[in-house]
């Protein structure tokens, strides 16, 4: 605000002097000219001390004396602007681009009353004819695009500044905005290739066309994208998408490894791409123990990956194969750091059952007790354990515990009762034995009806 002051002191200064020229000798009667220019330099110095009420009162003056004076309205648009009376504003700044459509800064005006009214729909015809005068409103075009959701003609003209004079942040953040809605990626598509004809080193054209053929289930075409994408840029990171496909085709086991782990550290390939490349790659390795310590590797580019549990996927994986160890392995690298996962940690168990390691089972299941001790599921699993390690009345303690927490669960409570039959009949109390496992049996049955 002092430097609006200062100027409009600056500029009364600079005009003193004419002011002294203008000044009508004792007996000589000022003329309309010499009027003018009074009222037209107290208007000025009037608006550099902030008193827009003066400064307007002295314009209306210049007004009646030279009605058509552009300059005069603009200067009223500018005092009415700083007093928030935006429709005068508006109205003065038109008055002064009908007057004198050929200077810009009266179009400014009008574009700054519509800035600050938020009427943006108003402002885009004011800024198209302001392109007129500077291409580089264009800028400005695109936001009010934007703002008046006229997306297709933004992302037209995002197109054309990218084209003509670069990217930048601001364009490339409302590009991804719109390029959100499906039915633009159509139009994007067919930039993109366009783009990609006529610069076929730009590798960020394929990287973009790449991406909407993934976010549209189109993966054959995604993978010819960087099929070319490799050809035209070898050392590109997405050109290491393409190399390992090939390389699993060729069966070429060391250049796999190496493109898997080039991209896997990448932070330029989408995340669901490196899935899945882990995916091919978990089936391309699962007969070869060879690769065992390459598999341990790319599941840590994972570690924190916050929507796919990875190492639990791989082991469920291998659980499914029946590849016992496997399964082990990749369920207790994953509850290092998950130890509470309540699923995966009874997935352990019962490869760890398959695997007959009763003295294991028996630790990790009492362990999980303590930490969930309403969880039946620990229980039957130290029981089963106890009772194959022959301490019987440990299993039966456990699994009489742990029966009291069974609900609407007919599997696990047969497979209780088995146990228990068990453990009575290793202590030798043959009654409760044939209770339980009669117990077994009709609770069975129940479940075939």
């Amino acid at each position: 605000m002092k430097q609006l002051i200062l100027i409009g002191a600056f500029l009364v200064l600079l005009c003193k002097p004419i002011l002294l020229l203008a000044q009508p000798e004792p007996d000589q009667k000022p003329t309309p000219e010499m009027e003018f220019q009074d009222s037209f330099y107290e208007s000025l110095l009037q608006k550099g001390i902030e008193n827009n009420d003066k400064a307007i009162a002295a314009l209306e003056k210049c007004l009646k004396l030279q009605p058509e004076n552009a300059t005069v309205y603009s200067e009223l648009g500018r005092n009415y602007l700083a007093q928030k009376d935006y429709k005068n504003a508006y109205d003065s700044f038109e008055k002064a681009t009908k007057i004198d459509p050929k200077n810009r800064w009266f179009w400014v005006g009008m574009y700054d009353v519509c800035y600050e009214t938020k009427e943006y729909k108003k402002a885009i015809d004011i800024v198209l004819k302001l392109i007129e005068f500077k291409k580089e409103y264009k800028e400005d075009l695109v936001s009010l695009y934007m703002n008046t959701q006229q997306f297709d003609k933004a992302l037209d003209l995002i197109n054309e500044l990218n084209d003509n004079v670069g990217k930048s942040d601001l364009r490339e953040n409302y590009k991804y905005q719109i390029l959100q809605e499906p039915e633009y990626q159509s139009v994007e598509r067919i930039n993109l290739i366009n783009q990609i004809k006529k610069y076929p080193k730009e590798e960020s054209n394929y990287i973009s066309l790449i991406a909407i053929y993934y976010k549209n289930n189109q993966d054959d075409k995604a993978l010819e994208v960087a099929k070319s994408l490799a050809k035209e840029i070898p050392t590109s990171d997405w050109a290491q998408v393409n190399l390992f496909q090939l390389y699993l085709t060729t069966n070429d086991d060391a250049n796999v490894v190496q493109s898997m782990n080039f991209v896997l550290a990448s932070s330029k390939i989408d995340s669901k791409i490196k899935h899945r490349m882990l995916n091919e790659f978990l089936i391309y390795s699962k007969d070869k123990p060879q690769l065992d310590p390459d598999l341990d590797k790319a599941i840590s580019f994972f570690r924190n990956d916050k929507e796919v549990a990875v190492a639990k996927e791989v082991g469920k994986f291998f659980h499914s194969k029946e590849n016992w160890p496997k399964a082990i392995h990749f369920y207790e690298m994953y509850l290092i750091n998950n130890n509470e996962d309540i699923e995966t940690a009874l997935l352990l168990l019962e490869a760890y059952t398959e695997t007959a390691q009763f003295d294991v089972i028996v630790k990790k299941s009492e362990a999980w007790i303590q930490l969930f001790p309403s969880q039946p599921q620990f229980y039957y699993f130290a029981g089963l354990g106890n009772n194959q390690l022959l301490a019987f009345k440990k299993a039966k303690d456990l699994l009489e515990t742990g029966l009291d927490f069974v609900v609407e669960n007919p599997a696990l409570e047969i497979n209780f009762y088995i146990q228990l039959g068990e453990a009575f009949s290793g202590l030798g109390d043959s009654n409760k034995k044939e209770m339980y496992f009669s117990k077994a049996e009709n609770a069975l049955k129940q479940t075939k009806k």
